[in-house]
C-alpha cells in the first residue's frame, strides 16, 4: 500500500520571502536610479534650515521648536539641533546630507563650509 504524505510536512513555496526580496530589489533600484535629485533637494533643504533656524534662534532670540515650524512644507524630514556655546544650528536630512549655520556678529547666520 502506498503511504500518502503528511500534509503537515509538505513544503510550500514562501512567497512572502520573494515579495519582501522583490520590493527591496525595486525600492534599492529607485533609489540609485534618483540618487542625483535625492542628494539634491537633501543638500539644499539641509542648508536651508540651517540658515533659516539659526537666524531665528540667534538673531530673533526664539526657541528652536518654535523655529522648527517655520520650515516649508515638505521639509519634515529635516533634523534640527542647536549649540548654544558655539551659537550655530545644524539640520541634518537623514542619510543624505548635512549643514550647519553659525551666527557671527555683524553679519548674522553664515553657513559653514561644504567639506567632503
Amino acid at each position: 500500500m502506498a503511504k500518502t504524505p503528511n500534509p503537515a510536512s509538505v513544503r510550500r513555496p514562501r512567497y512572502g520571502l520573494w515579495l519582501l526580496a522583490l520590493i527591496a530589489f525595486v525600492a534599492g533600484g529607485a533609489a540609485w536610479a534618483f540618487r542625483e535629485p535625492i542628494g539634491g533637494y537633501g543638500s539644499i533643504a539641509s542648508a536651508y534650515s540651517a540658515r533659516v533656524a539659526c537666524s531665528c534662534r540667534f538673531v530673533a532670540g526664539r526657541s528652536l521648536e518654535d523655529c522648527a515650524k517655520d520650515k516649508l512644507a515638505g521639509m519634515e524630514a529635516v533634523t534640527l539641533v542647536d549649540d548654544v556655546q558655539a551659537k550655530s544650528v545644524t539640520a541634518r536630512f537623514p542619510l543624505v546630507a548635512e549643514a550647519t549655520a553659525t551666527y557671527r556678529e555683524g553679519y548674522g547666520c553664515v553657513l559653514e563650509p561644504y567639506e567632503s
